[in-house]
């Protein structure tokens, strides 16, 4: 995907400071029009610089093309990462596992279920998820690799499976609200320890 790199990735030139107030406005308008319903092969930059009060330039100024500029709104919606402490396994983990299907913005109710779907009908569209996850799938095999190394989990386990385990009942239950007989402020904790009976060294 030529264009995947974001602005905030790539080295600025001299020159007259961009408005971040613009900034804002694009990407709100991208999500926006996310939220109202766009696919995102239906999603334009002619809309989005329509929606966001700029032209069609003000948007190539700073990002290289719609695949760029949605990977940065995406991250947007998704917020700041959470960060392990390093004090616990456990704890790390239970931390990583809640923010699973958790966003900061109450729009990703109505984007990430479209997203979805789409991410299997081209590769960009893949790439894009794949760009999104993989920052915080990297912090959770951190944190499994850590235990390895500290003796608290066993040598052998496979750290790629075990991080779909943790995640997996997170995404259904967050995304499809597969079972509403589990309560979401504990889930993590359970999805946790319970994996753990499985992989934790003896």
């Amino acid at each position: 995907m030529s264009d995947m790199m974001s602005t905030a990735d790539a080295p600025r030139s001299p020159g007259r400071p961009r408005s971040i107030r613009a900034d804002e406005a694009i990407i709100e308008a991208t999500l926006d029009l996310l939220a109202e319903g766009s696919t995102i092969e239906a999603l334009s930059i002619e809309a989005i610089a329509a929606r966001a009060g700029v032209g069609k330039a003000t948007i190539y100024r700073r990002w290289a093309g719609k695949d760029a500029l949605l990977l940065d709104a995406l991250r947007r919606l998704k917020g700041i990462m959470a960060q392990p402490t390093g004090t616990s396994v456990r704890d790390d983990l239970v931390l990583l596992v809640g923010a699973v299907g958790t966003n900061v913005d109450p729009r990703a109710a109505k984007i990430m279920p479209c997203l979805v779907p789409a991410v299997n009908r081209t590769p960009d569209q893949y790439q894009l998820y794949q760009n999104i996850i993989e920052p915080r799938r990297q912090l959770m095999r951190e944190v499994l690799r850590r235990g390895i190394d500290e003796g608290v989990l066993r040598a052998d386990i496979d750290v790629e499976v075990t991080m779909a385990l943790l995640t997996g009942p997170m995404l259904i239950q967050r995304v499809l609200q597969w079972n509403p007989d589990l309560d979401d402020k504990d889930l993590p904790e359970r999805v946790v320890d319970a994996v753990l009976e499985g992989i934790r060294a003896r």
